[in-house]
C-alpha cells in the first residue's frame, strides 16, 4: 500500500488537489480519509463549550486512531472512519467502512505535524497558497457548507487559524517531499505524483 499525505494550511486547496491527482485513476484502486473526521469526540462537552475549541492545535486531533486506522489499512483489514459534524462541533453517531486499497490518501492541515503519523507517509505533500487567497476560500466555505457567519469566521482566523498556521503548519512544509503551489502551474507537479501512483498500482 502507497501512502500520501497531502498537507497545507486551511483554504489551501488540498481538496482540489487530492481531485486532480485521482483524475484519471481507478476508483477501486485508491481511497480517502480525512484528517477532518479525527477530531476527538466531545460529547461530554456543551455546545458552547465545544465552539471555544481550538480545531487547528494538534490536540483536537484524535491522532492514535488515524494512526491506528492506517496501520490496520496496510494489514489488510477494513476500518471504521468516524463522521465529524462542523455544525455540532462533534462526531456523529455514524462511520464510514474503508477498506484498504492500492493507495490511500490522507489529507489535513495538521498531518505533517505528528511525527509518528508523518512515518507511514511515501509521499509527503505539501500544498502552498497565499494567505489571503486562503482566508477568502475559508470564508466562502464556513459561510456556505457550515453554517458561520462572517464575524465568526474571521475572529477565529485572526485569533487561532493565523497563530496556528504559523506555528504547527507552516513549519511542515519541511518535512514535504513535494510542496505544491496551488494556482495554474501546478500542473508538473500533479503529474509527478500521478506517475508515482502509477508505477505502484500497475
Amino acid at each position: 500500500m502507497l501512502i500520501i499525505g497531502i498537507a497545507g494550511g486551511t483554504g489551501s486547496g488540498k481538496t482540489t488537489v487530492v481531485h486532480q491527482i485521482m483524475n484519471e485513476l481507478p476508483e477501486t484502486e485508491v481511497g480517502i480519509i480525512s484528517q477532518d473526521s479525527y477530531y476527538k469526540e466531545t460529547t461530554n462537552l456543551s455546545f458552547d463549550e465545544r465552539a471555544l475549541i481550538n480545531f487547528d492545535h494538534p490536540r483536537a486531533i484524535d491522532f492514535d486512531l488515524l494512526v491506528t486506522h492506517l496501520k490496520e489499512l496496510k494489514e489488510g483489514n477494513y476500518v471504521e472512519q468516524p463522521v465529524y459534524s462542523f455544525v455540532t462541533h462533534n462526531r456523529t453517531d455514524d462511520s464510514i467502512i474503508t477498506h484498504p486499497r492500492k493507495v490511500m490518501i490522507v489529507e489535513g492541515i495538521l498531518i505533517l505535524a505528528h511525527p509518528e503519523l508523518r512515518e507511514l507517509f511515501d509521499v509527503k505533500i505539501f500544498v502552498h497558497a497565499d494567505s489571503d487567497e486562503r482566508l477568502i476560500r475559508r470564508l466562502r466555505r464556513d459561510i456556505a457548507e457550515r453554517g458561520r457567519d462572517m464575524s465568526e469566521v474571521l475572529n477565529r482566523y485572526q485569533t487561532t487559524l493565523k497563530p496556528m498556521h504559523q506555528q504547527f503548519i507552516e513549519p511542515t512544509k519541511a518535512y514535504a517531499d513535494i510542496i505544491i503551489p496551488n494556482d495554474k502551474y501546478n500542473t508538473v507537479a500533479i503529474d509527478v505524483v500521478r506517475a508515482v501512483i502509477n508505477q505502484r498500482i500497475l
